[in-house]
């Protein structure tokens, strides 16, 4: 390719980069992965036309320097790369912001590269989308929170005391902290601004902001996170730099009288009603009533600080459901396990939550993968209004359903399910086949329809029975926990949870209420076979008992192994 095709190329890529699409990389890791392609064309474009004019074009050199030991770093282990949140995030920033930012210095200096005629895109070049940025921002934010990682650690490629990848630069943090301003996480914006001023600069790089342009970001995160003492502050830094900047003038005079208001209205609060200062009514009991006056915690903030103790691994079950766990082999069932009995373990008793042990192949594991890639949607959930499938972002996943009949290795699967489970397939859903994106997590739900739900309308009664299959193992989070149970299951390859979602008598059993953990680092896939009531009838015949005795109101509350912190 000669150096004006080439140059065109980038012109055009640049286009197409801004043009509107649907972007759902962040959504599968394995929509990542064809993002290096693009990578390492977007090089050797970079490379010839640094090679065309060196002098004048020295920041592109630096870009391309970051590229290429980046795509180096990334070859010599994809997979753990790409599961790596981090390098993931600068993956999708280099082919997003960074790009366009290199199209600009392009421009300035190639006019004839406006002028040319535009062509179709590149097919073997998938680019990511402004949204698979902020998606992918908001996935580092998650797992910063659930797994309480430091910002700092963070920006120094550090997940949980263990160096993963390159650090980040002040344009990383600069940027991650500008989508999620945009995205209103003010708190988590800001944090990642102040490491950007830290950084900044970095070996005197080239960026497309300044130290100003970052203060002014605090400045006015903090105004918003109703800090105005700090925005005042940052504010002041911010025309020591540049005393001439309009909006830092023009913003002074009104954090100062804001926070006049503030101060006055608390020493009127101090006084009380005789109008004269209380000698033991000091700033901090003030502080410390205002703790005390907060409402109590929702049910949603109660269980979300469960649900993230246990994706930390930091519950276990009571000791007396403990006990009472056990091992052993399934011979019943079918004939056939006699032969070849299947190791099942009890991770938890009433009610059963049972792991089968090696009941996928590798190689079918592999088959499924090749199968599921090119089917592949955004995963869904039922709306609870209209029954309908959707797309959410508690949801972060894509998804492929396979029957039977696709292949040998599918009808395998299937046949050992009713092996081990002992149930009916009769009425079962397609084989649903996952593979989680950056930070890819479900939020705690159950797998059956409430009455007030308008699901599963079209199959023969509610779902029975949840069989989850590992098809990955997961170097760190990706857990499946059970937030009334206290209950956390880590991804083993090959292995199986299954559990009942139905009382005997039909009605739901609100204990298996789950949620699958945030992906710190790796690829995480599973497969999901859901079995109905229909055909079961004289497998697990209903009964007049509403629930058992183990429901959810006598069940022992799990331990803590450390404090919420």
């Amino acid at each position: 390719m000669n150096l004006t095709a080439k140059t065109s190329l980038v012109a055009i890529y640049l286009v197409f980069l801004l043009s509107p699409s649907r972007g759902e990389v962040y959504t599968a890791l394995t929509d990542v992965e064809p993002l290096l392609e693009t990578h390492l064309m977007i090089t050797e474009i970079l490379e010839d036309y640094i090679e065309y004019e060196e002098k004048r074009l020295e920041v592109l050199k630096s870009h391309l320097k970051v590229y290429q030991k980046e795509h180096e770093k990334a070859m010599e282990d994809i997979p753990n790369y790409l599961g790596n949140p981090i390098n993931a995030f600068t993956l999708i920033k280099r082919l997003t912001t960074d790009i366009t930012f290199m199209g600009k210095i392009i421009e300035a200096g190639i006019d004839y590269a406006r002028n040319t005629t535009i062509l179709k895109p590149h097919p073997d070049m998938k680019y990511p989308t402004l949204e698979d940025l902020t998606g992918a921002a908001q996935a580092l934010t998650r797992l910063q929170e659930t797994y309480h990682l430091d910002v700092k650690d963070l920006a120094q490629g550090i997940l949980n005391g263990v160096v993963y990848s390159t650090s980040m630069n002040s344009d990383d943090c600069f940027e991650l902290g500008r989508v999620l301003y945009n995205e209103k996480d003010y708190n988590n914006s800001v944090s990642w601004m102040l490491m950007a001023l830290e950084k900044y600069p970095n070996n005197d790089e080239l960026y497309s902001f300044t130290d100003v342009d970052i203060i002014e970001y605090i400045s006015f995160t903090y105004f918003l996170l109703d800090d105005v003492r700090s925005a005042l502050y940052w504010t002041q830094k911010l025309l020591a730099l540049d005393p001439d900047h309009e909006r830092a003038r023009g913003n002074i005079p009104h954090y100062t009288k804001a926070l006049m208001e503030r101060e006055n209205k608390l020493s009127k609060k101090r006084r009380g009603d005789t109008g004269e200062p209380e000698l033991d009514a000091t700033l901090e009991q003030e502080k410390e009533k205002e703790k005390e006056e907060k409402p109590e915690p929702s049910q949603y903030e109660k269980e979300r600080k469960v649900y993230e103790a246990l994706c930390r691994g930091e519950m276990e079950i009571p000791v007396d459901v403990a006990k009472r766990l056990k091992c052993r082999y399934l011979t019943e069932n079918h004939p056939f396990l006699r032969l070849a009995p299947i190791k099942m373990e009890y991770v938890y008793v009433d009610p059963d939550i049972i792991v089968f042990h090696e009941v996928m192949s590798d190689d079918e594991i592999y088959e499924i993968m090749m199968i599921a890639k090119p089917r592949f949607r955004r995963a869904t959930v039922h709306d609870p209004k209209t029954g309908e499938l959707v797309p959410a972002h508690y949801r972060i996943s894509k998804s492929a359903w396979l029957r039977d009949e696709d292949a040998p290795e599918v009808r395998a699967v299937s046949r050992r399910v009713a092996d081990f489970t002992g149930l009916s397939l009769a009425t079962a859903e397609e084989l649903q086949v996952v593979n989680y994106g950056l930070g890819g997590h479900y939020e705690p739900h159950f797998d059956f329809a409430r009455k007030q739900e308008n699901a599963f309308e079209n199959f023969h009664g509610n779902r029975i029975a949840t069989v989850l299959f590992y098809m990955s193992d997961v170097a760190q989070g990706g857990a499946t926990v059970f937030t009334e149970l206290g209950l956390s299951v880590f991804p083993r390859r090959g292995a199986a949870v299954f559990w009942l979602n139905l009382h005997p008598s039909g009605e739901g059993d609100l204990a298996t209420r789950h949620a699958a953990c945030p992906v710190l680092r790796g690829s995480k896939w599973v497969s999901n076979k859901w079995i109905h009531q229909g055909g079961q009838e004289l497998i697990k015949p209903c009964d007049l008992q509403y629930q058992s005795e183990g429901f959810i109101r006598t069940l022992p509350r799990p331990l803590l192994k450390k404090s919420f912190r």
